[in-house]
């Protein structure tokens, strides 16, 4: 016979986490429901299903048990929390509301023919290719590169200075054909 909640649960308020597991598991489905009805999206029900059992774990010892059951307090908790994220959501939407909009971005790489641009990279060393890929166009991190690299991210870092430069500098070469100069900050 399955052990009742009162006794699982006077285990988990001894610190026992495989008690409170059992009362996780015997419980979430039905939390989980109630919270679906009182919130807008799934990702949210999720967030605050996890909130409500962290609650319960926090406050083990001043949960108090209904006819020996754990769930009407796991419910009226998911009830408060669900009306905190929402109030939440709204003072959220509320400043949102009040915030200027943003002033539209000139996007600079639409200015570029991207032949242009792959002209340019193709003309560079292969070392070039590689870092420039890996940290702009991949957008990795220097770490990231210098570990995929095999050298030091300060290496990186120089190395990347210098690609750009030269990138620049083949691309001037090119688009200077014809009389007409385009510079570009890559």
């Amino acid at each position: 016979m399955e052990p009742d909640d009162a006794e699982v649960w006077s285990r988990a308020v001894s610190g026992d986490g495989e008690s409170f597991g059992v009362v996780f598991d015997r419980h979430r489905d039905r939390v989980r429901r109630h919270l679906t009805r009182l919130l807008d999206t799934p990702q949210d029900v999720e967030d605050a299903v996890a909130v409500v059992f962290l609650e319960a774990w926090r406050r083990r010892s001043s949960v108090r048990l209904v006819q020996g059951s754990v769930l009407p307090w796991l419910l009226v908790t998911a009830t408060y929390t669900a009306n905190n994220a929402r109030r939440s959501a709204r003072r959220y939407r509320a400043l949102l509301d009040r915030l200027p909009p943003p002033e539209p971005a000139v996007d600079d790489t639409s200015l570029l023919e991207e032949s242009d641009v792959v002209a340019a990279l193709r003309r560079l060393s292969e070392a070039d290719q590689q870092i420039l890929t890996l940290c702009v166009l991949e957008e990795w991190s220097e770490r990231d590169a210098a570990e995929a690299l095999h050298v030091r991210p300060g290496t990186v870092k120089s190395r990347l200075h210098r690609a750009k430069r030269r990138l620049v500098k083949q691309f001037e070469r090119l688009t200077a054909v014809g009389g007409e100069e385009v510079r570009h900050g890559v």
